[in-house]
């Protein structure tokens, strides 16, 4: 049994405007020491789809109509407020996009780690101060029983997303979710805060959801990719075969809008034209037809599944592999890329 598995999740918000449909039918699954990456465009749902999960989505507006997530069999959706507090910080950590509204400006960094483990792990202060001193100096801070007293202004952009981390791991958690843990740090610190990430996973056997936009730190973690667009997962695979062989013309189009070292001559990119739909007036027929490069006229009507097109490779398009194949070696040949 896997160790986190969620079955057509669906996160509706409901609004004057109408229903906001965030997350529609997701379904994945996560192993222990597993490193999942959830890929897409802002507004395709990857947020909302681990805020569900840790069933911190206010209700209302907030009504999960339809699925389920099961942590260690238990459906998370059914779980009690007492049971899911429980839960949260010490079977499931979260690493929020923005470290510095995360922490709590009027607390000292130690203090606020210190507060989870005292709450889960029923420790001394004195064994829960040991335990924060600990924790920092693993994530990489220096002279740790200084900074566990100090204030996150005190601390640098990769510092406090360093500070994130080390408040997740506190309780050493099954399952990990990253939520962007990289924006806003320069490439230096992206690097070692990615290292970091993976040293204590290979220390703790964390499983871990890295959810980003940056294909390139999907390509160095994850271990199986899934591409959400429109509250929708569009593609689900291993990362190489993702990244070297999407079935799904959204997958193929954002890693051909990235800058490539094999392109012949000047460097062109292929933008995505357009913008994501709203998510209360989707477009009939595929999501992405509007803005798809290889759109047929049955993709303005069709609603594609999400299904099997090659052995675990699942891809949410009506053409079949050969056709998406061919569109997009003739795009290739036209941008000058060799493979």
């Amino acid at each position: 049994m896997a160790m986190l598995e969620v079955n057509n999740l669906k996160t509706h918000f409901k609004t004057q405007d109408g229903v906001v449909k965030s997350v529609d039918g997701v379904s994945f699954s996560l192993e222990p020491g597993e490193t999942l990456g959830i890929v897409g465009e802002s507004g395709s749902g990857k947020s909302v789809t681990a805020l569900s999960i840790m069933q911190l989505n206010p209700k209302p507006p907030v009504e999960y109509p339809e699925g389920e997530i099961l942590f260690e069999g238990q459906d998370l959706l059914k779980a009690s407020d007492s049971r899911m507090q429980k839960i949260r910080g010490n079977d499931i950590a979260m690493i929020f996009q923005d470290p510095m509204t995360s922490l709590n400006p009027v607390f000292t960094v130690g203090n606020q780690i210190r507060e989870a483990i005292r709450i889960h792990q029923q420790v001394s202060k004195q064994e829960a101060r040991e335990r924060t001193v600990q924790v920092l100096k693993d994530v990489g801070i220096a002279n740790p029983e200084q900074r566990a007293d100090e204030y996150p202004h005190q601390f640098s952009g990769g510092m406090r997303q360093r500070a994130m981390i080390a408040m997740g791991l506190a309780c050493n958690p099954k399952v990990l979710i990253a939520d962007e843990p990289t924006t806003a740090l320069d490439v230096t610190i992206q690097a070692q805060i990615l290292e970091l990430m993976v040293d204590l996973q290979e220390r703790y056997g964390t499983a871990i959801i890295m959810i980003t936009h940056d294909l390139g730190v999907v390509a160095q973690l994850a271990d199986k990719v899934m591409v959400m667009y429109a509250g929708r997962a569009v593609e689900q695979g291993t990362t190489e075969e993702v990244f070297y062989d999407p079935l799904m013309p959204y997958s193929w189009s954002l890693l051909r809008s990235l800058p490539r070292l094999d392109t012949a001559g000047e460097v062109r990119l292929l933008p995505i034209k357009g913008a994501p739909p709203s998510l209360i007036f989707l477009p009939k027929g595929c999501n992405f037809s509007p803005r798809c490069p290889f759109v047929k006229e049955e993709c303005h009507e069709i609603d594609p599944a999400l299904e099997e097109k090659k052995p675990g490779h699942r891809a949410a398009c009506i053409l079949s592999v050969e056709e998406i194949e061919e569109s997009k070696h003739r795009v290739d040949e036209q941008l000058g890329v060799e493979g």
